[in-house]
């Protein structure tokens, strides 16, 4: 009987901790609107009567301040209830949203979506990871890599969303809806968020003998090291291209290619399904093969994507299908190969701390990204002129993996 009840325990208790996995996508979910900002940009443009590279300021600053406050707030994470530190980021995505619906200038709402909405990102971003981490210790890669499908697939849900709401109300009241409605449901989905407790853990199974025994370098030392150079180098490559390529998509369906705008955001959302494919995949393919091989074959299929869309030219549609579903996959793949890299190079046990710093690539990516890519659309007013772009970068990314990543067992 006792043996029972030590069963229905265990069983409850691994029941109660994919709950927080649950909840924590669908509070992503939210947090990954940030990658439906190509739903908002042509409106935009027209409301304040700017260009690319004006309209994709807040998308830029968004990603930048998402990844700096990431970095900043991962030291204090395990100081504080979680639950509260998602309340905070949450609500400070929130009042992103509120007063982006406000802003008379791109200025003001690169300020309001960009730095607030995006800083609250960051902070909400971080804690989720570090609460299913703890509470999956035996299957980490796993647990996290399905929480974060919920970022990646966002689009599939949000786009779609915000496309009838701006048509139907404007993409000011859109900013207002998006907002007021996050307020209302977060309380409710960061209530039951909680680190485990000693006696918790223990009805679960313990870390692999195989990780907890691998080699683990601290902050310092990482940075010292040869592959930190090109782990880092190729994720600022890595999200410069993913980046850039999404915030492009609708623009690029609808002024190359020439479909209507429902059709793109409906393909916007067919996408987003390629880019949460993406993590789990290249996390399997960087623990199974290695982060070289993983990173090596994604420039390839971004390089062949970019050639396709050279090659085939304006108004295919199907070529714009299959090359886009190749860029959001990859861009997905890259936010798995980088913390999949982290954990394989550098070891398990300051893997929080070293992931923080390896992920401000990140906002480096986003920003020279974005205006790179929105600058030369501006002065050459050529969509080819960004895909040679991507291949250039591809192969510098090529050259970087060969020379500075070295991670044989």
């Amino acid at each position: 009987m006792k043996e029972m009840t030590r069963i229905t325990k265990k069983e409850k208790n691994g029941m109660n901790r994919w709950m927080y996995v649950i909840l924590g996508m669908i509070i992503m979910i939210f947090l990954g609107t940030v990658y439906s900002y190509s739903v908002f940009r042509l409106s935009l443009e027209r409301e304040f009567l700017i260009g690319t590279t004006e309209s994709g300021m807040p998308y830029m600053i968004a990603l930048a301040f998402y990844a700096l406050f990431m970095f900043l707030t991962g030291k204090y994470i395990n100081r504080f209830n979680p639950r509260l530190i998602i309340l905070i980021g949450g609500y400070l995505v929130v009042l992103g949203w509120i007063l982006s619906a406000f802003a008379p200038n791109i200025i003001l709402l690169t300020i309001a979506y960009g730095c607030i909405g995006g800083a609250g990102v960051g902070v909400a971003y971080g804690v989720l990871m570090t609460v299913i981490a703890k509470w999956f210790p035996e299957k980490k890669g796993l647990a996290v890599g399905i929480l974060l499908i919920g970022f990646g697939l966002s689009p599939l849900i949000t786009a779609p969303l915000a496309r009838l709401f701006v048509e139907s109300y404007g993409v000011f009241t859109t900013f207002l809806i998006f907002g007021i409605g996050f307020g209302i449901i977060l309380p409710v989905l960061s209530y039951p968020f909680k680190y485990p407790t000693k006696e918790e853990l223990k009805k679960v199974k313990s870390i692999p003998i195989s990780q907890s025994s691998a080699k683990n370098f601290e902050t310092k030392e990482m940075v010292k090291s040869k592959s930190f150079k090109g782990l880092y180098l190729n994720f600022v490559i890595g999200t410069m291209i993913g980046l850039m390529l999404i915030g492009l998509t609708t623009s690029v369906g609808i002024n190359f290619i020439g479909l209507e705008p429902n059709k793109v955001i409906r393909l916007v959302a067919f996408f987003a399904i390629f880019n949460g494919l993406g993590r789990p995949t290249f996390g399997w393919l960087t623990d199974k093969l290695s982060s070289k091989k993983a990173m090596l074959l994604s420039y390839s299929l971004i390089s062949l994507a970019a050639l396709f869309l050279l090659i085939a030219g304006s108004t295919n549609e199907l070529v714009y299908v299959l090359s886009f579903s190749l860029f959001w996959f990859n861009m997905g793949g890259w936010l798995a190969i980088a913390p999949a890299s982290t954990l394989r190079l550098y070891g398990l046990k300051n893997y929080s701390q070293n992931y923080g710093l390896v992920f401000t690539a990140y906002g480096i990516g986003a920003i020279i990204g974005v205006s790179s890519s929105g600058l030369l659309l501006d002065i050459l007013k050529s969509y080819d002129a960004v895909f040679y772009y991507v291949i250039a970068l591809s192969m510098l990314g090529i050259i970087l993996t060969v020379t500075l990543i070295d991670d044989k067992k």
